[in-house]
Order: structure tokens, then C-alpha cells, then sequence
């Protein structure tokens, strides 16, 4: 699909990404054995909850699951590959399949997305990959006792990203989301990866950036301001930048206010179902997902929304619902 679609497309409407790839899994209540399949069965190390190697081993459920989602409404699915880097699968010893777990996954996504495209084509459906923190820091150390400490390199996160990304360009995603990011250093070595591939490629495809506000402070794990955040990565050309995770749609919306006053990229937004109760479970039903959401149209300040932890496709439906009676947050941009 060219890079101008998804383009025209933001310009002329607000564009809904799906919900969470995580709880819809949980529905599925998979066991050891389904997460290791027949192909990993005799695999030395425990396997069970590492998602994205469903993608291999049950790819009809991660197939359904993209498509309950494009049902709801959803223009934009995420891949299977939150933690599809050698860095993130080195707890399950499976650095060796990185490649193909990316390609895999952007090759399911895409089949479900050109099913819908191919019988609306008034409503293209688009598949963005999924590129997440990985599961270190490359500003601060791990250790308290040792602050110099760090448990990962600019370099290793470099070279890590950059196989994640040729996997999943080769696996035909649409736009490339470095999502939920923590620490602006390791999203800046994932965007520098990006750069490469896209310059080696000769090539252009979209990214999408979305950070992670972890708490009241307003401010990224790493210590950034939405302002410090923003002004580290806006010397990339970007389809958007956003944030996800960690709040809800009420608490992210100061946050999203001043994103959105200081930025000519595109925005988004994909918060959680509420806060997580003493369960660590999310409650906020979709109905009051709505309102929340419908806020933020109320004030102009999105392009792209969509769900993360505790949200399904009824979440999705509810914001799909609501969104085609708002205009997109105007930009000055020339593409």
C-alpha cells in the first residue's frame, strides 16, 4: 500500500487503532502446551506467556483477534511483536527466531487487513508493527548501588531494532509504531534503525511514536517532560506522536493537551481501560471509555485513537462509534 494512503487518509478523518493484543489472549486461557505447539514441544525453557510466539504456534487466534478489531471498527492493527526483539525474547532463549516471529506476525495481520480493504475499499484497513521498549533501559541503571551501571548499549538496541524492522517491512506492515516507550534513548536507537533501514531500502514508510507518562508526575520513566519528549524525537519525519499505556483516557489528558498545542506531527492516543484495581485487573466498560474519548474530540486534540491494556474490541467499537461525528485535530503539514 503507498505511503500516501494512510496520508490521505489521516487528513481527511480520524483514524481508530485497535485494543489490546494481551487481554483478548487471556480469553483464550492457553496453557504450556498451546504456547509451545508441536513444533516446540520438547523447547527446554518455559514458554508459556512469551505472546508473541503464538503467532507461530496458534496463528488462527492471533488472526481472529485482528479481525474482531477491524469488525469493531478498527482502521489500524497492531502486530504480534510487542517484545519481538533478540533483547526481549532472550528470557525464553529464542533470540534465533526473531526474524521469522516479526515476519509471521506482519504476514497475519496483513492477510486480515487486505480482507477488509479488499471488500470495503472505501475504507482501507492498514497493519502497523509493533515495536516495543524491550525489557532494559538504556538512561539508567538497574542497580541503585552501581548508577553507572547499564544493562544495555545505544548499539545493541541499534542492532536489535533494525532486524525487528526489516522483519516486519518484509512481512508487509503499513507503518512501523515504536510504542509504550519509557526511555526516550532506547526509542531514539529504534528510530535511528528505522532511519537505516528506510536509507539502505531506499524506501519510505510511516512510524508512529508513542511514549508512556507513567504517573502523576507527567513525566516518561526516564525523567522527560511531554515537552523534553517530544523535542527528542521530532528530528525524525513521523506520521504521529502520541502516548499509551500506564493511564487512562481521564488521567492522559492533560498530557495529550500540551502534545498536541506543541507538535505540527499527527497525534495519538491509545490509553488504558482506566487504572488497574487492587487486582491489577481493568474495569472502565466501554461506555465510559466513550465519553472519555469523546473529550478529547470535543477538543481537537487527536488523530489516531485506539485502546491498550484492558481494552477489546467493544472498547473499539464504542470509540469507532463516537469518532466519525468529530473532525481530525488540524495540522500544518505537507506530504
Amino acid at each position: 500500500m503507498p505511503v500516501s494512503k494512510i496520508y490521505k487518509e489521516i487528513s481527511n478523518r480520524i483514524l481508530v487503532l485497535d485494543g489490546a493484543m494481551g487481554t483478548m489472549l487471556q480469553r483464550y486461557n492457553f496453557s504450556e502446551e498451546d504456547f509451545r505447539g508441536e513444533r516446540f514441544k520438547d523447547y527446554p525453557t518455559s514458554l508459556k506467556g512469551n505472546n508473541d510466539l503464538l503467532s507461530l504456534t496458534q496463528p488462527h487466534a492471533i488472526a481472529a483477534i485482528h479481525r474482531l478489531y477491524f469488525e469493531a471498527g478498527a482502521d489500524i492493527v497492531e502486530t504480534n511483536t510487542f517484545s519481538g526483539t533478540t533483547i526481549a525474547m532472550a528470557d525464553y532463549n529464542m533470540e534465533d527466531l526473531v526474524y521469522e516471529l516479526n515476519f509471521e506476525s506482519a504476514k497475519i495481520a496483513k492477510q486480515v487487513a487486505d480482507e477488509f480493504t479488499k471488500a470495503n475499499p472505501q475504507k482501507p484497513r492498514f497493519v502497523a508493527g509493533s515495536i516495543g521498549p524491550t525489557n532494559k533501559t538504556a538512561s539508567m541503571s538497574p542497580d541503585v548501588n552501581k548508577p553507572e551501571y547499564r544493562a544495555i548499549t545505544f548499539e545493541e538496541l541499534r542492532v536489535a531494532y533494525k532486524q525487528q524492522v526489516e522483519a516486519l517491512i518484509d512481512g508487509g506492515v503499513d507503518v512501523l509504531l515504536v510504542e509504550t516507550i519509557f526511555d526516550t534513548l532506547n526509542a531514539k536507537a529504534a528510530l535511528f534503525a528505522i532511519e537505516e533501514v528506510k536509507e539502505e531500502r531506499q524506501i519510505d514508510i510511516p512510524v508512529m511514536v508513542s511514549g508512556t507518562i507513567t504517573d502523576a508526575s507527567g513525566r516518561t520513566l526516564s525523567g522527560q517532560t511531554v515537552e523534553a519528549f517530544l523535542t527528542s524525537i521530532s528530528h525524525i519525519p513521523l506520521l504521529s506522536v502520541g502516548f499509551n499505556c500506564a493511564l487512562g483516557a481521564e488521567q492522559l489528558k492533560p498530557y495529550l493537551q500540551r502534545l498536541s498545542r506543541e507538535t505540527e506531527f499527527y497525534t495519538s492516543a491509545h490509553p488504558n481501560a482506566g487504572l488497574p484495581n487492587a487486582f491489577g485487573e481493568y474495569d472502565q466498560s466501554a461506555k465510559q471509555m466513550q465519553v472519555l474519548i469523546e473529550d478529547y474530540l470535543k477538543d481537537g486534540l487527536i488523530n489516531i485513537i485506539g485502546g491498550c491494556c484492558g481494552t477489546n474490541p467493544e472498547h473499539i467499537k464504542a470509540i469507532a462509534e463516537v469518532v466519525c461525528k468529530y473532525k481530525p485535530r488540524k495540522v500544518s503539514v505537507s506530504v
